[in-house]
């Protein structure tokens, strides 16, 4: 898709699988080993982010990356799409931004005397919504059927995107004027919301002297093929969860419902959403079953966006971290299986 001039800016480029840097592992383990040290080739220092996001990818689902201008959000997003070997699409999201500058659109093919579908950047594996909040309501509902389903719409036909789909979407929580925040419903389609942060000074320093991050997730070789990506998803699926795991993280769901601290609590469509997070978590720390650290360790990043606070907090960042105390409280209260 050509970038685009007057108006939002669709960059990014088709990716062609290119050789592999190692033979396929057989081992599911090895082969989360693989895209995760890929990626910290660049992204150095965010070990858990890295993790956090690979087992969004596992578990099917979409990130939001959420923190202020320069800490990588950008660059761990490309170090992903790259490590992939699929089709990757970078959207700069701005306020004339169309729904089909995105999805696509008809035009009229003279010769054949018909209209041809001219597919959107949507049309790929990986897909970097930048600063995803400077577009309108309009333009971000766009991408709720395809991050719920993975089909897209178009003058009455559905057409089934390829897998594995992945959006991550990065966000300022500092910065409200020109911005649109994003409603729940759109919100509730972000599997994990994710703060990057500062890094540590000894990989600080390591990042000041290194070429742009940008740059260097160009330069990453493909680790994994989309096909592997499939694979691993599938051994999620089959992910053992003994009962009392599954008591532990519902009541865990059903107390964020009676906190004084929250107006609303995690609905069971969030609920869902954590479990097949630990089931993905699992597989990542190469585990065929969940133990309660799992449901831990993923319950701020999965249920943080999806309650809501009673009271007001000062801009985005200061919900997001009042809304992750008040979850740690929770977790602290809530009896851990044995």
């Amino acid at each position: 898709m050509p970038a685009r001039g007057a108006r939002g800016t669709v960059n990014g480029m088709i990716e062609t699988p290119r050789a592999m840097a190692t033979a396929p592992a057989d081992s599911p383990t090895e082969v989360v080993r693989r895209l995760i040290d890929n990626v910290e080739q660049v992204v150095r220092g965010k070990s858990t982010v890295v993790r956090h996001v690979v087992t969004a990818l596992l578990a099917r689902g979409h990130v939001l990356l959420e923190d202020i201008p320069g800490v990588g959000k950008t660059t761990i997003a490309a170090s992903v799409a790259r490590s992939l070997g699929g089709t990757f699409r970078r959207i700069q999201f701005t306020n004339d931004l169309l729904p089909s500058d995105i999805i696509g659109v008809s035009v009229f093919d003279q010769a054949a005397g018909e209209f041809e579908f001219r597919q959107g950047p949507i049309f790929a594996n990986v897909i970097l919504a930048d600063e995803i909040n400077r577009t309108t309501p309009r333009t971000q509902s766009c991408l709720l059927e395809a991050m719920n389903s993975g089909t897209v719409s178009v003058d009455g036909e559905t057409t089934v995107l390829d897998a594995p789909f992945l959006v991550m979407a990065t966000q300022n929580p500092l910065e409200f004027y020109g911005t649109y925040p994003l409603p729940e419903s759109q919100l509730d389609r972000f599997l994990m919301r994710l703060a990057v942060g500062y890094p540590d000074a000894p990989y600080e320093r390591e990042i000041i002297v290194r070429p742009p991050g940008e740059e260097a997730a160009d330069a990453l070789e493909p680790m994994v093929t989309p096909a592997d990506v499939v694979a691993l998803q599938e051994a999620c699926d089959r992910v053992r969860v003994d009962e009392s795991v599954i008591d532990y993280l519902h009541e865990i769901v059903v107390a964020t419902r009676h906190s004084t601290f929250l107006s609303l609590g995690c609905s069971p469509r969030g609920a869902q959403a954590l479990l097949r997070a630990c089931r993905a978590g699992a597989v990542v720390l190469g585990r065929p079953y969940c133990v309660p650290d799992d449901v831990k360790d993923l319950t701020l990043p999965v249920l943080s966006h999806r309650v809501r606070l009673s009271g007001r907090s000062e801009g985005l960042e200061g919900a997001r971290d009042e809304a992750e105390r008040v979850l740690r409280d929770i977790l602290e209260k809530v009896p851990v299986p044995t």
